[in-house]
């Protein structure tokens, strides 16, 4: 029977399991369009454990989790918009001003093995109480074309009124 609850990420070993499930993410999804020699190089278990940490640490992002009993099965990130991300060591660029009002989903990952379970939806849902409560009079999400495109990983977004721009 499952256990299913949702915690805030505050702990180290939250930072570390939302880690894990974007890269392996990263992996599953992105296998046939980003080279392999970056993959192996940048796309590392423990890469974003220290971004997680700092985010806690600023209280300016926050991170969700949901679990599975102890078995971590899906994650976001969220907070204020991010409206320059033009500089810096990043693979994507983008400049939206006109968005700076509004909340964003920074990122959302489900362990590759409860993809098209719903565990997405569920954490989904929950950031966009949380963004609503905030004051936020809108929520975005940037999608790398790869999940855009049809079957993608995110082609429920529209039951959550959300756009392709």
């Amino acid at each position: 029977m499952e256990q299913l609850h949702i915690v805030d990420a505050c702990r180290e070993q939250h930072f570390r399991d939302m880690s894990l499930l974007h890269a392996l993410g990263w992996r599953a999804a992105y296998r046939d369009s980003i080279p392999a020699d970056y993959m192996a190089r940048e796309i590392t278990d423990e890469r974003w454990v220290p971004v997680f940490r700092q985010n806690h640490g600023e209280g300016r992002y926050h991170g969700l989790l949901l679990y599975d009993g102890e078995q971590p099965l899906c994650c976001a990130t969220y907070g204020p918009a991010r409206v320059d991300q033009s500089a810096g060591d990043t693979i994507c660029d983008f400049s939206s001003p006109d968005l700076a009002a509004w909340g964003e989903l920074v990122s959302l990952y489900a362990h590759p093995d409860c993809w098209g379970q719903g565990y997405g939806s569920v954490v989904m849902e929950e950031v966009l109480r949380r963004l609503c409560a905030a004051g936020y009079p809108g929520c975005f999400l940037y999608v790398l074309r790869e999940n855009a495109a049809p079957g993608g990983s995110m082609k429920s977004t529209a039951s959550f009124g959300m756009a392709t721009l």
